[in-house]
């Protein structure tokens, strides 16, 4: 079972969720939270293996409680819960170790189906709506020098990788390109986040974008 936090302080956009959720065979909520301090909390003191944040959240927002969720529980994969128009906030959260994100008007199966990619480590959104929220907020802050350095120690055939992960492929369509397995893609996926201190896909993304990976695509 794919143990579940749902953090919104709306306690109506919870229930539906959690309704949404409970459908799944193999999701389970276990937690809910009204704000970030009481999410972190609930993380630290339970097994999460997905934790729905909301961004907007009084006493702590959803982008500082990831930060908290990273540092006490990094095995749990946060994904932020945002309303149209707050993509200036994406890039922060991705910077604090979400690993992606859903608008709330996201529909059930999409819903349902964003967990389960979660809770294995996949993607959670479209590569067209993670390129669009890469490239329009991530360059023009970019520290190409920094990012290079953090790619120095990458193999041609990882940088293939990143570069791919980039645009926001899955694994498997990772591995079609590059005619590679999918356990071979994951493993070498894992590896450049050791090299580069990434804490997830989402901001190995946000490094090829920064490194410059994609910029003669």
């Amino acid at each position: 079972m794919i143990r579940v936090l749902i953090a919104d302080d709306e306690a109506l956009m919870r229930a539906g969720i959690r309704l949404i959720l409970e459908n799944a065979e193999d999701i389970e909520v276990v937690a809910e939270a009204g704000d970030g301090r009481e999410a972190a909390a609930a993380c630290r003191a339970q097994d999460i293996d997905v934790a729905l944040l909301d961004i907007q959240m009084p006493s702590r927002d959803g982008i500082a409680a990831a930060e908290d969720i990273a540092r006490l529980s990094p095995r749990t994969c946060v994904v932020m819960l945002t309303a149209f128009g707050e993509e200036a906030s994406v890039t922060r959260a991705l910077r604090a170790g979400a690993s992606g994100f859903l608008l709330k008007d996201t529909g059930p199966a999409d819903l349902i189906r964003a967990v389960q990619l979660a809770a294995k480590g996949e993607p959670v959104l479209a590569p067209r709506i993670t390129r669009q929220l890469l490239e329009r907020h991530v360059r023009s802050g970019r520290d190409t020098d920094a990012a290079l350095r953090r790619t120095e120690e990458l193999t041609p055939t990882e940088r293939d990788v990143l570069r791919l992960l980039g645009t926001g492929l899955s694994n498997a369509e990772i591995a079609d390109q590059l005619y590679l397995s999918a356990g071979t893609v994951k493993a070498h996926i894992s590896r450049i986040l050791t090299r580069t201190g990434c804490a997830n896909r989402v901001q190995a993304a946000v490094l090829a974008h920064d490194a410059g990976l994609l910029d003669d695509r």
